[in-house]
């Protein structure tokens, strides 16, 4: 018998898994914000808060404090694919809606809307229907969340 074909149900079994809800922690370790905010500057991606500030406990800063490892990442590649510039407008601060993949856990950032960057992901990603709110979702191949919440792209990183 060909291995090929013993394989290949084992195989789209693990590709199955991406489409499988994620497990707590599945985005990787905590980041300070020093270390976030260095490795998103480095590749070129900007952040911005009405506060101009970094405070996680004040809603009007943008925080990297616990973020995880895998949400920077996320944003990284998405600058590096996209080729678009990447601003963000939300991360880990208090102040936003909340749940086990939430901004405060690390899970989510918001970026601002810029032509680029939606065409990017319309083009790039599958349209998946509405969120629960009515605001419109684009999903990648990763799992990952694009949501366009009218004024910015709210992104859940799994």
């Amino acid at each position: 018998m060909n291995p090929r074909r013993l394989l290949a149900p084992i195989i789209l079994a693990v590709i199955g898994l991406g489409l499988m809800a994620p497990t707590a922690g599945a985005s990787g370790t905590k980041m300070s914000q020093s270390a976030a905010a260095s490795d998103l500057r480095a590749a070129g991606v900007t952040w911005s808060s009405s506060g101009n500030c970094t405070t996680r406990s004040n809603s009007t800063c943008t925080s990297f404090d616990q973020i995880n490892s895998g949400t920077v990442s996320t944003i990284i590649t998405l600058k590096n694919a996209s080729g678009c510039a990447i601003n963000i407008t939300g991360g880990t601060e208090v102040g936003h809606a909340s749940g086990t993949y939430s901004h405060y856990n690390g899970y989510k950032v918001d970026i601002s809307h810029n032509s680029c960057i939606d065409g990017y992901i319309h083009n790039s990603f599958s349209y998946v229907g509405l969120r629960g709110d009515g605001y419109p979702q684009w999903q990648a191949a990763s799992g990952n969340l694009y949501c366009d919440e009218g004024n910015h792209w709210d992104i859940t990183a799994y």
